[in-house]
C-alpha cells in the first residue's frame, strides 16, 4: 500500500527517477570563481600549493566522471531526452499501468491507473483491491498475483459490476501481468488495465446479429444443410431436421452423414463432382430423403458447390425445398414428378441419354455409382463427358448409336467392360430417344452390372468342370482298384511262397512296389475326386507343422528358406493328419520347384473369426469360425490362365518327367473332403500364396486330440490264424481268387460268390449264418449295401467287412442309420486283409 497524500490527482507516481537540478550548477560555478578570486590575494610561494591541489582536484574528478559515464551512471542530455519520451509515452497511455515490486510497494503509476485507483481519501489502491466482489474476480486476481509472484505473464478478462469508475452499472477490464527484470536492482511487476467495456459490446451486438441470423435459417420455409466432400453433414437447419424427425440438439454438428438421409447410389452422386479451379456448380436433384423412421420425403435439392484452387470439391450449400402432397398447388403434376424420380433413381439400372457425338446429356444416380461421370448442369450440345471414356472398348457403341441415329431397330445388348484395373462387366442397352428435346438427346442407355454374374457364372462352369473330371477320375480309379488288388494280391502270395535268397524273389518284389505306387496315383485321383477314406482325427495344427518341419527341412533343400509362424492360441480342426501333411509337403515341393535360385518359404497359421471370414470374399466359402494356413513363396509366380487350371489333374508347367499334375489336384480333393476352402493369389514374378482355411472344431469331452493318443500302449502282434466260415462276395474273379486263397491259408472255410445275388441264394441253401461276410460295394445285380439290407432280414447281427476303391462315405449314405459295418479301402495287402477278418470275428 502506499499514501501519496501531497500530490494533485492528475500527477502519476515515479520513485525511480533522480532528477538533477541547476541551482547545484550555479552553486558550483560559484565556488569554483570564489576560489580563484582569493588566490590573487594570496602569494605565489602560498597559492602554487592550493593551484596544484585544485588541479589535482579537477582531475580527478576528470576522471571520475569518464569511469562513471562509461559505466552508465551518468548519462548525457540526449538519453535523458528518450528516457523522458518514454515516460511521457507511459504516463499519457490509455490503459492503467503500474510497476510494484515484490514488496506490494507501487513504484510507478500513470494517470489513467491513478484514476481507477485514487479513493476519496487519496489513497491509491494496488490491483487486488480493485477488483473484489465476485468469486469469479477474485479467483481471477488470484491467478495473475501468482502468475506475478512466480514472474510469469498472465491475462484475463474480468466484469465488475459496478465499473471501477462507478458510473456504468459494470465494465469489462482486460488485466495483464508481465515480468520486468533489472539488470542490479529487484525485479518488478507491470500491471496494465485496459477499459473494453465497449469493445464486449460489440461483440455481443454481433454475436446477437449472429443468432439472429441462424434463427432467420433455422426456422426458414425452406431446409438448409451444408455437405463435405466426404459426405459428412456439417450443417442442417432446424427445418429440415423437423421434416426428418432428429433432435437437432442431438446431432448437432457432424452428426449424421448424408448416408443416413439418402440413397446410397445419390451419395456416391452427390460427392462425384468434378470442376475447374475456383469455379462454382449447381446442381438440382428430385429424390426422396429418408426420415429417422424409414418412411420417405420427397423433395428437390438446389446443390451449390464451390472448388477450390486445387480443383477439390469444397463444402456444399444446399436448399430442400419439401415436396410432400399438400405443398404445391399443382398436386398431379407434382405426384407425377415424384413418382418419375423415385423410378429414375431407385432402379437397379444405370440410365443415361446423349447426343450424337456420345456426349452425356442426363443420367440418374446407379449411372454415377457404375460409371463415376456425370454431366454437369445445363451442358448440353456436345460439352458433356463422353460415355466412350467409360468402356475400354468403344467401338460396339459407336456402331449402336450410329444405328440410332438410322433409325435402325433391334439392336442386341451390348456386353461391355468399363475402365480401370477392376472394370466392371455391364450390358448395356441402346433405344431411340424419340423426338430430340433441346438439350439434343438422341439415344437412351440402359446399363446393367453383370460382374456377379458373371462370376457365378465362372464359377459354376469351374465347378461342372471339375466335379465331371472328379467323375470321371473317380471310376478310372476304382476300375483301376480291382486290377491293383489283384496284382498286389498274387504278389503277396508269391512272396509267401518265396525265400529272400531265391533269384526271383527280387523280381516279385519289384511287381509289388510298382503295383504300390499305381496305387498311390490311385489314390491321389480319389483324393482330386473326394472318394478317398479320411480318418478324421482332432488336430493342432501348429504341433503337426512342427513335427513336419524337419521333414520340409530336407524337402526344400539349403537354397530355400523355411519360415513357420504359429498362431496363438490356435483352433483345433478335425482332419486326417497324413491327409493333411501330404496337402502341406505338395504345397511345398511345388513352392521349391518354382524357386529354381532359392527363396523364402513362409506357413503361416491363424485362426480366422466368422465377421473375418466374411470380408475375405472367399469364393462359395460361408462365414463361419475356421484355422487358416497361408503357404506363401517368393517365387516365380503363375498367369491368370495358368491359375484357372492348376487344380485340373495332370496339368502341369513341370516339364516332362518332373510331374504328374496331380499334387495340386490332390491339395484341392484333400481340403474339400475336409469341409475346408483354398484360396490362391499369385502374380507373376511376385511369388504365389495357397489359403487353406479349415473348420474350426470344438472337442467334445470325450474327444481328445490324437497327440495325446499318442501315448496309448501298443498292443502286441496277434496270431493271424482262426477258424470259422466265412462268405467272401466279389464280382471280380481275379481279387476273389486271391483274398480266398489268403483266407483259405489262414484257416477259413470260404464260401465264395460273384455276386449279392449269388451270395443271398448261398445263405439261404445254407439255413444257417456265416461268421463273416467280405462284401464287394460296387457289384452288377444287387450291390454291397442292398445285399446287406436283405441278410439283416435273414440274421441280424451277421458282421459285414465291405472292401471298396471308393471312399467310406461314398456308400454309407445308402445304409440305415446307425448300421454297424466294417470297411477295408482298396487296394490292400492279403496281411491287412487277414488282419481285420480276425479282429472282427474276435469281437
Amino acid at each position: 500500500m502506499a499514501h501519496q497524500g501531497d500530490m494533485p490527482k492528475s500527477s502519476t507516481i515515479d520513485r525511480s527517477d533522480r532528477p538533477g537540478h541547476f541551482g547545484w550548477v550555479l552553486l558550483l560555478a560559484a565556488l569554483l570563481a570564489g576560489a580563484v578570486m582569493s588566490l590573487r590575494y594570496l602569494g605565489s610561494e602560498q597559492a602554487q600549493p592550493l593551484i596544484l591541489g585544485l588541479l589535482a582536484f579537477f582531475a580527478m574528478a576528470g576522471v571520475f566522471f569518464l569511469f562513471a559515464w562509461a559505466i552508465g551512471v551518468i548519462q548525457f542530455a540526449g538519453q535523458t531526452i528518450r528516457n523522458d519520451i518514454t515516460k511521457l509515452m507511459a504516463d499519457t497511455a490509455g490503459e492503467g499501468l503500474a510497476v510494484i515490486d515484490d514488496d506490494g510497494r507501487i513504484i510507478y503509476a500513470n494517470e489513467a491507473y491513478l484514476s481507477f485507483a485514487r479513493s476519496d481519501g487519496d489513497e491509491v489502491r494496488p490491483v487486488e483491491r480493485l477488483f473484489m466482489g465476485a468469486p469469479e474476480v477474485s479467483e481471477a486476481i488470484y491467478r495473475l498475483a501468482q502468475a506475478a509472484r512466480e514472474h510469469r505473464t498472465g491475462t484475463e478478462e474480468i466484469r465488475l459490476s459496478p465499473s471501477l469508475e462507478g458510473t456504468q452499472e459494470f465494465g469489462w477490464y482486460r488485466v495483464r501481468v508481465r515480468p520486468m527484470p533489472r539488470s542490479g536492482s529487484r525485479n518488478v511487476t507491470l500491471w496494465s488495465i485496459a477499459d473494453i467495456t465497449h469493445e464486449r459490446e460489440r461483440q455481443e451486438n454481433v454475436f446477437q446479429e449472429l443468432q439472429h441470423a441462424i434463427d432467420y435459417l433455422d426456422h426458414a420455409p425452406a431446409g438448409f444443410l451444408s455437405i463435405d466432400p466426404d459426405g459428412s453433414i456439417v450443417y442442417l437447419n432446424a427445418t429440415l431436421a423437423t421434416w426428418l424427425d432428429y433432435d437437432l440438439a442431438q446431432v448437432g454438428s457432424g452428426g449424421l452423414n448424408l448416408a443416413d438421409i439418402v440413397p446410397r447410389n445419390v451419395v456416391a452422386m452427390m460427392t462425384s463432382f468434378t470442376g475447374d479451379p475456383g469455379t462454382v456448380r449447381t446442381e438440382t436433384f428430385d429424390l426422396d430423403l429418408r426420415r429417422r423412421n424409414g418412411q420417405f420425403l420427397p423433395v428437390r435439392l438446389y446443390h451449390h458447390i464451390a472448388f477450390g484452387q486445387d480443383g477439390r470439391m469444397g463444402a456444399s450449400r444446399t436448399l430442400v425445398i419439401n415436396r410432400s402432397p399438400g405443398v404445391e398447388v399443382d398436386e398431379g403434376q407434382r405426384a407425377a414428378e415424384v413418382r418419375f424420380v423415385r423410378f429414375f433413381n431407385n432402379t437397379p439400372i444405370a440410365i443415361a441419354t446423349v447426343n450424337r457425338a456420345g456426349r452425356i446429356v442426363h443420367a440418374n444416380a446407379p449411372f454415377s455409382k457404375l460409371f463415376g461421370t456425370l454431366p454437369r448442369t445445363g451442358e448440353s450440345g456436345g460439352d458433356g463427358p463422353s460415355i466412350f471414356e467409360s468402356f475400354r472398348e468403344s467401338g460396339p457403341l459407336e456402331a449402336a448409336l450410329k444405328a440410332v441415329a438410322e433409325n435402325r431397330g433391334d439392336i442386341a445388348p451390348l456386353e461391355l467392360q468399363t475402365v480401370g484395373e477392376n472394370g466392371s462387366s455391364v450390358r448395356v442397352w441402346v433405344t431411340p430417344a424419340g423426338d430430340t428435346g433441346a438439350d439434343g438427346e438422341t439415344a437412351i442407355l440402359y446399363a446393367l452390372d453383370t460382374t456377379d454374374f458373371r462370376k457365378v457364372e465362372e464359377q459354376l462352369a469351374q465347378s461342372q468342370k471339375m466335379n465331371a473330371v472328379g467323375q470321371l477320375a473317380g471310376g478310372v480309379a476304382h476300375d483301376f482298384n480291382n486290377v491293383l488288388q489283384a496284382i498286389i494280391g498274387y504278389s503277396d502270395l508269391l512272396l509267401a511262397n518265396h525265400r529272400p535268397t531265391d533269384p526271383s524273389f527280387q523280381d516279385i518284389m519289384q511287381i509289388k512296389q510298382n503295383a504300390n505306387r499305381a496305387a498311390s496315383l490311385v489314390r491321389q485321383l480319389l483324393a482330386f475326386s473326394r472318394r478317398q477314406t479320411l480318418r478324421p482325427e482332432v488336430l493342432n495344427l501348429n504341433d503337426r507343422l512342427y513335427d513336419l518341419s524337419m521333414l520340409l527341412k530336407r524337402l526344400l533343400g539349403e537354397r530355400v528358406e523355411l519360415d513357420l509362424s504359429h498362431g496363438r492360441d490356435l483352433w483345433f480342426v478335425k482332419a486326417d493328419v497324413n491327409q493333411f501333411e501330404q496337402v502341406v509337403v505338395n504345397l511345398a515341393v511345388n513352392a521349391r520347384d518354382a524357386m529354381p535360385d532359392g527363396g523364402k518359404l513362409a506357413i503361416r497359421t491363424a485362426n480366422v473369426s466368422a465377421q473375418e471370414a466374411a470380408r475375405l470374399n472367399v469364393s462359395a466359402m460361408p462365414p463361419a469360425d475356421y484355422v487358416l494356413v497361408e503357404v506363401s513363396d517368393t517365387g516365380i509366380g503363375m498367369t491368370s490362365e495358368v491359375l484357372d487350371k492348376i487344380f485340373e489333374p495332370f496339368f502341369t508347367t513341370k516339364e516332362v518327367g518332373k510331374g504328374t499334375g496331380l499334387g495340386l489336384s490332390t491339395v484341392f480333393g484333400i481340403v474339400k473332403q475336409s469341409g475346408g476352402y483354398i484360396d490362391v493369389n499369385s502374380k507373376p514374378g511376385q511369388g504365389t500364396t495357397f489359403s487353406i482355411y479349415l473348420p474350426r472344431h470344438i472337442p467334445d469331452i470325450q474327444e481328445a486330440p490324437e497327440e495325446a493318443k499318442a501315448d496309448a500302449p501298443k498292443k502286441p502282434a496277434a496270431d493271424m490264424t482262426g477258424q470259422g466260415t466265412i462268405l467272401l462276395v466279389e464280382d471280380e474273379d481275379p481279387v476273389r481268387a486271391v483274398n480266398a486263397r489268403a483266407l483259405s491259408a489262414r484257416g477259413y472255410t470260404v464260401l465264395e460268390a460273384a455276386s449279392g445275388i449269388e451270395a443271398l441264394e448261398i445263405i439261404q441253401e445254407r439255413g444257417a449264418p456265416v461268421d463273416l461276410v467280405v462284401s464287394d460295394v460296387v457289384m452288377p445285380e444287387m450291390d454291397g449295401p442292398t445285399l446287406l439290407g436283405e441278410l439283416r432280414k435273414l440274421y441280424p447281427d451277421l458282421k459285414v467287412i465291405f472292401v471298396s476303391g471308393y471312399a467310406e462315405e461314398a456308400f454309407r449314405k445308402n445304409l440305415p442309420e446307425g448300421e454297424d459295418f466294417n470297411f477295408l479301402p482298396k487296394p490292400f495287402s492279403l496281411r491287412q486283409l487277414v488282419e481285420t477278418v480276425k479282429q472282427v470275428i474276435g469281437r
